[in-house]
């Protein structure tokens, strides 16, 4: 690994990056990837950790959009990262180690979800304009994709929430004018169980053990379908008005065995 290579790799892109040994209280055994700041501003930062110094890569470079593909290879094996800049600030995120990706157009089709592409086929959208965070299948917004309803799709505006806030976990909320949680599956949960119990986990414990029935259980959905409407706001991206209701669907980036070597979160 160049370290040197690497800056002048990300500088090409526009952008910093610092490679720094491991420190502080938080010291990881593998490579931790991140955005920070300082006086100048943001810059990645490559955190090497204390196992053997790993393979660092940049693999396609494409100034024109201001993206790179990193490509890491420790003792978890390899994996690759797509860096870049989106609206207003520098962003990383790691690419499913499923996907066949060699540059950063791949990894971007990495990165949609498979009802993503499948809106894409449907609508022909051309390739020039499926990587726009705007095209007739979707409209995206860091993370997230919202995709039009399709016209047999039925939302029950009974359940409508305002305001209501979309994450990943960890990371600043994206705020949802309108939105309605649908589908899914029935769960009991209980501070006993809060990960749920699916109703036939339910009734066979509270067959075996009826006292359990006295505790504060709740019915919750697990997985169930997200819909929104209206204006969607996040700090760090220009707010979207999504006229009619839009599934949100999250990128793959969960999928990854990578993200855990991300720091980062939108």
């Amino acid at each position: 690994m160049d370290a040197h290579v690497i800056e002048r790799q990300f500088e090409r892109m526009g952008g910093r990056v610092k490679v720094v040994p491991a420190r502080g209280r938080k010291i990881r055994s593998d490579v931790s990837i991140d955005v920070g700041r300082d006086a100048e501003g943001e810059f990645f930062e490559i955190s090497l950790g204390t196992q053997a110094e790993p393979d660092l890569r940049v693999i396609d470079v494409r100034p024109d959009i201001r993206h790179l593909l990193l490509l890491t290879e420790q003792e978890d094996g390899k994996h690759k990262f797509l860096c870049g800049h989106d609206e207003r600030h520098w962003f990383v995120a790691a690419v499913p180690e499923r996907a066949t990706v060699s540059n950063v157009i791949t990894a971007f089709d990495a990165l949609k979800p498979r009802d993503v592409h499948n809106r894409e086929r449907q609508l022909k959208v051309k390739p020039k304009k499926r990587n726009r965070r705007k095209n007739d299948a979707f409209v995206r917004q860091g993370e997230w994709f919202f995709v039009p309803v399709q016209p047999w799709q039925h939302i029950d505006q009974r359940w409508v929430l305002r305001n209501e806030p979309i994450n990943r976990g960890g990371g600043k909320p994206h705020i949802c004018e309108e939105l309605v949680r649908q589908g899914g599956e029935l769960v009991y949960v209980s501070p006993q169980h809060p990960n749920g119990l699916t109703e036939r986990q339910y009734e066979k414990l509270i067959s075996k053990k009826p006292k359990l029935k006295k505790l504060s259980w709740i019915t919750q959905r697990r997985n169930p379908g997200v819909f929104v409407r209206g204006k969607v706001r996040h700090a760090d991206h220009k707010t979207i008005c999504l006229d009619g209701w839009h599934q949100v669907i999250m990128n793959t980036e969960t999928e990854s065995v990578a993200m855990r070597h991300v720091a980062f979160i939108d």
